[in-house]
């Protein structure tokens, strides 16, 4: 025997009983002249279509209606003349197949009974009836098998660890209802944020992914190496730079759909890859990116559960409905630590508000970023449904105008939805010579070490000088709306989320 079949008995040989026995299977179906991975099979209608068409046959009827039908096998009952089974397709819909002695005698029936397994693919051709217990079923008169599954599926009754629901996504999706539910979820919402924005006449773009400078964002970005120019690149962080050149262009009313990148943290709201809808209107300011907002959200959830009471796979509902309560950043901490706190005060007094409420102080935090940790830590608990946190510090918000009565503060707002931030807005800045000092100073803090730090754009300033008008910017995560409207965790509402190898 050669060394490499040697070597293949060997690997067989190690894997667990189940497995063995049905690689056994497979090798029986290729030895009886049987393709146990056909290239295609009889499907003449699918699950959904026949409850549709047949849903209506009283108990014990027989359609006279010969058709193919295709599923996954997730239950089996072999007795003695007669064989039961149902089968699944992939969004959720079942059938009974029924095998009867006297309708494909005993060599297919026999074959199904020693060949199938519960997960195996299968292709089950016979007359639509339904059973003396009024189960719609197909009274086979042939099958064949579409794929037989060399891995055992878990028993549906125990629940999958969150860690295998997401290692393992393809299984989560064939057990779980609400695996199945959310992955069509998704699209569904997509569909209702275009639609949203067509009403408006925003018009859809597409920027780069791959950029010679990271901006649009305080975030760390992932690094590349372009080998036909020789040079560093950056994945995305955010696609602003590039949709502002847009309404500099003309194009008045803007919005992508992105994938972004960001090299920080992994947690229950936070994934390094997420999709994020980013949009801009001309001549608009940033209650005009409120407005926006909630309309985007509020017909989301109409669009999905008929109402704006989102009801969550807890049980829990929640009301998006209605305005919104708004609050001021510097108000709210202020409140929480009963002294005022306002742009112009001391770092070292920010710095003393820490320490007596057990916030560890990071020496790299600038002025405004120690304001947002104070407010992170005291107030978003205390939100009791959608709320727009208005006016932050300018230091932290580099692209943001400034506010037009509070010095130090600029026209800019996140949106919190259940404990985290849904989306951002702003006044656009769009002054190229305060873009500039701007940015300069985003530069000298990077020089000092700050990773997210924006890089200094002249590409970017050159098209502010070409003239870009008044301008209301949202940014929203797309799956942090799954996660407003289902009350899931992000790597829930992502299909494949980034995770560690095993």
């Amino acid at each position: 025997m050669a060394e490499s079949e040697l070597n293949g008995a060997s690997e067989v040989d190690d894997l667990p009983e189940q497995m063995q026995v049905r690689r056994q299977k497979r090798d029986s179906l290729l030895a009886n002249g049987q393709e146990p991975y056909p290239v295609a099979v009889p499907r003449t209608m699918s699950l959904k279509a026949v409850r549709e068409k047949f849903g209506h046959l009283e108990v014990d009827v027989k359609s006279g209606a010969t058709e193919s039908v295709t599923g996954r096998v997730i239950f089996k009952r072999d007795t003695g003349k007669l064989a039961f089974a149902t089968l699944r397709e992939g969004d959720g819909t079942e059938l009974q197949a029924m095998f009867s002695l006297d309708q494909v005698g005993a060599e297919i029936l026999e074959a199904w009974k020693s060949f199938v397994d519960l997960g195996d693919l299968v292709s089950v051709t016979g007359e639509i009836i339904t059973s003396k217990r009024g189960e719609l079923s197909v009274l086979a008169t042939s099958w064949q098998m579409a794929a037989k599954a060399l891995r055992p599926l878990p028993v549906e009754h125990k629940p999958l660890s969150e860690e295998t629901r997401v290692r393992q996504r393809y299984v989560d999706l064939i057990v779980r209802p609400e695996a199945r539910t959310i992955a069509r979820l998704r699209p569904a919402v997509m569909t209702s944020l275009r639609s949203s924005f067509a009403s408006r006449e925003f018009v859809e773009v597409e920027t780069p992914m791959l950029q010679v400078l990271h901006g649009g964002a305080a975030a760390r970005p992932f690094k590349t190496h372009i080998n036909a120019y020789d040079m560093e690149l950056f994945l995305r962080i955010a696609p602003e730079l590039y949709l502002k050149r847009c309404l500099v262009g003309g194009i008045e009313r803007v919005f992508e759909i992105n994938r972004n990148f960001r090299n920080e943290g992994a947690d229950s709201s936070h994934s390094p890859e997420f999709a994020m809808i980013e949009s801009y209107q001309a001549y608009g300011d940033w209650r005009d990116g409120m407005e926006l907002t909630r309309g985007l959200v509020q017909e989301a959830a109409s669009s999905i559960f008929g109402s704006t009471v989102v009801k969550h796979f807890d049980g829990r509902e929640s009301n998006l409905g209605g305005t919104w309560q708004e609050i001021s950043l510097f108000d709210s901490v202020s409140q929480a630590l009963g002294e005022e706190v306002a742009p112009h005060t001391s770092y070292e007094k920010l710095v003393e508000h820490a320490k007596k409420v057990g916030l560890s102080v990071d020496p790299k935090w600038i002025h405004g970023k120690l304001v947002e940790e104070l407010f992170e830590h005291l107030v978003i608990e205390t939100f009791t449904g959608p709320t727009f946190v208005m006016g932050y510090p300018v230091d932290t918000s580099p692209l943001v105008r400034s506010h037009r009565e509070l010095p130090g503060v600029v026209e800019k707002w996140d949106l919190y939805v259940d404990g985290f931030e849904l989306a951002t807005g702003y006044s656009e800045l769009v002054d190229p010579v305060i873009q500039r000092d701007r940015l300069l100073a985003q530069a000298q803090l990077g020089a000092k070490g700050d990773l997210e730090a924006m890089a200094l754009d002249e590409d970017f300033l050159r098209a502010l000088e070409v003239g870009m008008p008044p301008t209301a910017g949202v940014g929203m995560g797309v799956d942090r709306l799954l996660m407003a409207l289902t009350g899931l965790g992000i790597r829930e509402t992502i299909l494949f989320p980034l995770v560690k190898p095993e």
